[in-house]
């Protein structure tokens, strides 16, 4: 089974992985970054994924709002996918200046719908209350930045050396095992997962970005809240849809969230894990969409 993956970290993300990737990158003032542009529409989204998986996650929803008439955008955060392994620490207020230099680059002055899938729950948010955007509606799919009992095992990854030691004897696997476990849908959904992921996961730097971003965006509890407290004051209407089985932001979290997002509207899913944006796209996508019509 092991031979059917690529080997973790054994490859250097260089300018010619790139061109033979036929993917499409923007040098942004902070780095390269990889995208992918959908649709001809006159309406706007700009998709950002979370705290491991990059943008292949938003397969099914990306081809969704295409056909709904939408130019889709969507890109990997440094760290992840093949955008640059910027050196440095993985803040939230790093990461939504990223996603506001692409926003720049590519609809600067245009209204536009923002999707956030787990940690981006927390780049869109903070993005959205830092900068002065042109943000319609967001939509935020499981995300994370609220309070909640943190694993032990996450607890222990914030000790300098520690973490690093934890996250060197998992290799990588731990993302690609636990969040294709995560997938209800069946084996074959799973193994689909577990092989992109381990493509993207081959490339020098994800451990290290991954570790940084736990430590000082998944866990900064209060500087999550505060870009939560930020859409609130901005007005911005907000849809949340969360899964009742996900083991990685557990579904409570979300009645934590209405005390800092009291206008938002909240779908649940019944026995849906935490990357339902994957396993269950379709169904995303029509809840999103009719969201995005009223």
């Amino acid at each position: 089974m092991a031979d059917t993956y690529y080997k973790p970290e054994s490859l250097e993300l260089t300018e010619e992985v790139r061109e033979m990737s036929q993917g499409t990158f923007v040098r942004l003032p902070s780095g390269i970054t990889h995208y992918k542009k959908e649709g001809t529409g006159e309406k706007y989204a700009v998709l950002v994924h979370g705290y491991a998986t990059p943008l292949y996650i938003y397969d099914k929803v990306a081809k969704g709002l295409v056909e709904a008439g939408y130019t889709v955008y969507r890109y990997d955060l440094f760290g992840r996918g093949l955008s640059d392994r910027k050196k440095g620490k993985y803040t939230a207020a790093f990461l939504a200046e990223q996603l506001h230099q692409f926003v720049e680059a590519f609809l600067p002055g245009k209204e536009f719908v923002l999707i956030g899938t787990s940690m981006g729950g927390i780049v869109t948010t903070t993005y959205v209350s830092k900068y002065k955007t042109g943000v319609k509606q967001l939509i935020l799919l499981a995300p994370a930045g609220m309070p909640y009992k943190v694993p032990f095992i996450m607890r222990l990854a914030r000790v300098k050396g520690v973490g690093e030691l934890l996250f060197f004897i998992a290799k990588g696997r731990q993302e690609r095992v636990c969040a294709s476990e995560m997938i209800v849908s069946g084996k074959e959904a799973r193994e689909e997962y577990r092989k992109k992921y381990s493509y993207y996961a081959q490339y020098k730097g994800l451990r290290r970005c991954t570790l940084s971003s736990l430590r000082y965006t998944l866990l900064d509890f209060k500087k999550s809240v505060a870009g939560y407290e930020g859409v609130a004051k901005k007005g911005v209407p907000v849809l949340v849809i969360w899964g009742t089985a996900d083991k990685t932001m557990p579904y409570y979290q979300s009645e934590t969230m209405k005390k800092y997002l009291p206008d938002m509207e909240l779908i649940t899913y019944e026995g849906s894990g935490h990357i339902f944006v994957y396993d269950e796209g379709e169904k995303t996508t029509a809840d999103i969409l009719r969201f995005l019509e009223k």
